[in-house]
């Protein structure tokens, strides 16, 4: 994570979608490069990660969008988890919050020495929260997602107290947060933002004719928000899908999923044009 202050809220940031004019004439003749979180930002939140299918229209516009600038989806998800959901072929898929990519002629994995402290976290988790209603562990290969959306409200406090304590006995792994979810990781100096500048560097795209552009919704998506507005007025773009607003780093907004689909479906409209 970077230094970078907040910003007070997302309140009074221009929308993506309803200020696109003042969006695109910030792009110029540069070349965009997409990064795209999936929950809550091409897909609604629901209540259990499988429900969280995109949309064909959606999905339709990233693979046109793709023939016409870099995309990649960065998301917390699992890599195969994610890469299936979107089914695209040849797009940069970045699983467990940046820890494994893959693309074409791509492979980064962070953190394989940490599998042996997430396989142990995953059972005692598995052996604490046995019997919370609606408490759902769901390990990915480098992260242990729990996921409280459907617990009852006097028991959530029990399940971050768990997550508190398996991590006090792991060090090697460290918590993080979300919309109703807790996760593990390796504690390591890595995230979204990370994983982003990584992919400028390794794709050629870190120079001043390509404007990076990242949309998400959620506490983890910052981290990449950060990062870009770390790398200077005008050098990248974040996104926050969300309503109602709040605190943020991005630079622009839009509401929910919906707009991000019509934001992607105009950008890739302006730049079929030429």
């Amino acid at each position: 994570m970077t230094d970078q202050p907040f910003p007070a809220s997302t309140q009074g940031k221009p929308s993506a979608l309803v200020r696109f004019d003042a969006f695109a004439a910030m792009l110029g003749d540069r070349r965009p490069a997409v990064f795209l979180d999936y929950d809550g930002t091409l897909t609604p939140i629901v209540e259990r990660p499988d429900l969280a299918i995109l949309d064909e229209s959606v999905r339709a516009v990233i693979r046109r969008l793709a023939g016409l600038c870099p995309v990649a989806v960065v998301s917390g998800r699992d890599l195969d988890d994610v890469a299936r959901h979107v089914g695209i072929d040849d797009l940069i898929y970045a699983g467990s919050h940046g820890f494994d990519i893959r693309g074409p002629g791509l492979r980064t994995q962070i953190g394989e020495e940490y599998l042996g402290d997430l396989d142990e976290a995953e059972a005692e988790l598995l052996r604490r929260l046995h019997g919370v209603e609606g408490a759902l562990v769901e390990r990915k290969r480098f992260a242990i997602a729990i996921h409280t959306r459907r617990v009852a409200p006097d028991r959530k406090a029990s399940v971050g107290d768990a997550v508190q304590g398996v991590a006090a006995a792991l060090p090697k792994l460290r918590v993080t947060g979300g919309k109703e979810i807790h996760e593990l990781r390796p504690n390591v100096p890595w995230d979204k933002g990370k994983a982003v500048l990584s992919l400028l560097d390794t794709l050629g795209l870190a120079g001043s004719e390509t404007l990076p552009l990242y949309l998400g919704d959620d506490e983890t998506d910052e981290d990449a928000f950060r990062a870009l507005a770390a790398r200077g007025e005008g050098r990248g773009a974040g996104i926050r899908v969300m309503d109602p607003p709040a605190p943020s780093a991005a630079g622009w907004s839009l509401k929910d999923p919906t707009e991000a689909g019509a934001f992607l479906d105009r950008l890739a409209a302006r730049l079929a044009e030429g």
